[in-house]
């Protein structure tokens, strides 16, 4: 049985966890306008963020990348990521871990 969950009843914290079983990580992000996540790593996984409304500035290793809604952004979990909500956002994120160190 699959688990279903809606992104709109996650609202009530700014990083929810999606599911309760945490292989991969699923993470509701939700910014407002102005905020911005420090810069940091996830070592051991591959990260895929999909913007599902606003704006963001997603920082990798200081190099600036725009994302608009419905934009997907896939990169290693090494890289340092630093997302800076435009105007106000929410993203969902998976966390994966890498296979055989790629």
């Amino acid at each position: 049985m699959p688990e279903i969950i809606a992104i709109d009843e996650l609202a009530e914290a700014p990083h929810a966890e999606v599911f309760e079983e945490r292989r991969p990580r699923t993470v509701r992000l939700e910014l407002d306008a102005g905020d911005e996540v420090p810069p940091h790593t996830h070592p051991g996984t591959n990260v895929v963020l999909y913007l599902l409304d606003g704006r963001l500035d997603l920082a990798l290793d200081g190099e600036t990348h725009e994302l608009e809604p419905g934009d997907v952004a896939r990169f290693s979990g090494e890289r340092e990521i630093s997302p800076r909500a435009v105007e106000a956002s929410t993203a969902l994120i998976v966390f994966a871990p890498t296979t055989g160190g790629s």
